[in-house]
């Protein structure tokens, strides 16, 4: 008997086992999700991974960036722009790579790009450790943003969207608590860097990464059918005739291309990440320089934050799977403006704490969506390179939102003025959420 027949034979006998202990419960749901077919599924070991690898590269670089920049500034004296647009480059970078990541992801699988991500990530952390001059902090800091790149989320999520299909919102929302848990670590980065000064800091960083991410890695699998095994942990056929996109109506990257909910969709999460990549570079320094915050108490907020995400990003697995993901993006574009407002203009701590549940809430919410959604649309078989080309259009608003701030707060004396700005993109953002309807199906073979 074939191993797809047998899973959902085995499905059909734990289901009927379940349904005589108490079905309802919230346990026996809970086990039925993680052990389809009486085993733990093996996508969610892949969850589980990508989640590790996530919280690395988030506290280690992306959330604790902006405590580097206020050390790096103390040390070398270079200005809010200079720094921003270290962080831009490598933005700008990821993104023109993203095409071809994406096709060698789906040419090649995961597993060999991952890898090679892992290991640059890791060596740029030692050479950054050695840097003594804005050169060498640009050229450093672009091998370890091509090295998480390849070895991070863009990459990681083919893996999930193709392991996944009636879960696949949950399946990315817990895969990126890692990322989370990564920004609630910052403040033991802060302590290292305050402790034991940045070079050490940044050189121990590289060590984990490659120590820690290489055992993660080798639980990374590319399609669940190269492994006997089917979308979800099994299939019913009640399952697949609900499945939103079944294989022969997958777009390629040039059919995506050609709708206009590809476009509206990329620049939606373009300027939501006008924000958020803002804020991962300027809300530490506008904590300590424009509100008095010091070093510390700036990393609880970053902790607060992120605590907000991490609750968010659970309740958007649940409700993306239920709901609207393209209205629930709506919503957290308005969050996102909402809680820049109250941070440019905080005068309290309830602002800044208000503040971290929206913006950090917003994102855990919305970031799962951002992946789930291109999926339902699009398929899952191409997904590499139809996200790869979105992250042309994606970088904009990852690279422009760090530098409009600095280079405003360096004109302006503080922040208001450029998180203002940033704040009404994120509102333009939500309309073009709103516009983003699903693209017209593709026909079947026996249709054309």
């Amino acid at each position: 008997m074939p191993e797809s027949s047998q899973n959902v034979d085995n499905a059909l006998k734990y289901k009927n086992i379940s349904a005589s202990n108490e079905p309802n419960s919230a346990l026996s749901k809970l086990d039925r999700l993680v052990r389809p077919s009486g085993r733990v599924f093996f996508g969610w070991w892949i969850v589980a991974a990508s989640g590790g690898l996530q919280w690395l590269a988030a506290v280690l670089w992306m959330q604790s960036y902006g405590a580097y920049v206020v050390v790096l500034q103390g040390d070398f004296g270079w200005s809010k722009t200079l720094m921003a647009g270290a962080f831009a480059l490598t933005r700008i970078e990821s993104g023109i790579l993203g095409p071809l990541q994406g096709w060698l992801v789906d040419r090649f699988g995961p597993r060999i790009i991952l890898v090679i991500g892992i290991l640059l990530f890791g060596v740029g952390f030692m050479l950054f450790s050695q840097v003594d001059s804005l050169l060498g902090f640009y050229l450093t800091f672009a091998l370890i943003a091509l090295g998480s790149s390849l070895g991070g989320f863009a990459t990681l999520m083919v893996s999930i969207v193709n392991w996944f299909d009636q879960h696949r919102a949950k399946a990315v929302s817990i895969s990126q608590m890692g990322y989370s848990v990564g920004g609630l670590s910052v403040p033991a980065i802060i302590f290292c860097l305050e402790a034991f000064g940045w070079r050490t800091t940044a050189f121990l960083s590289g060590v984990l990464v490659i120590a820690v991410s290489l055992p993660l890695v080798s639980l990374v699998r590319h399609r669940p059918e190269d492994y006997g095994e089917v979308a979800d942990g099994v299939r019913s056929s009640d399952q697949a005739g609900a499945s939103r996109l079944s294989s022969t109506q997958d777009f390629t990257a040039r059919q995506a291309m050609r709708t206009w909910t590809f476009w509206l969709i990329s620049f939606g999460h373009a300027f939501a990440l006008l924000t958020v990549s803002s804020l991962l570079v300027h809300l530490v320094p506008h904590l300590t320089e424009g509100l008095d915050y010091s070093l510390a108490e700036a990393g609880l907020v970053v902790a607060l934050m992120t605590a907000c995400q991490l609750a968010g990003q659970v309740a958007g697995g649940y409700l993306g799977d239920r709901f609207d993901k393209r209205l629930i993006c709506v919503l957290c574009m308005v969050a996102h403006c909402a809680g820049l407002l109250l941070v440019a203009f905080a005068i309290d701590l309830w602002m800044i704490v208000l503040f971290a549940a929206l913006h950090g809430g917003a994102w855990g919410i919305r970031g799962p969506q951002m992946v789930a959604l291109r999926a339902d649309y699009f398929g899952p078989s191409s997904f590499g390179t139809i996200m790869g080309f979105s992250s042309l259009v994606v970088m904009l608003g990852m690279s422009a939102g760090p530098i409009v701030a600095g280079y405003m707060a360096d004109v302006s004396g503080d922040y208001r003025s450029g998180f203002t700005l940033l704040a009404l993109m994120a509102l333009v953002g939500s309309v073009c959420f709103v516009l983003a309807r699903p693209p017209k199906r593709l026909p079947q073979p026996s249709e054309t």
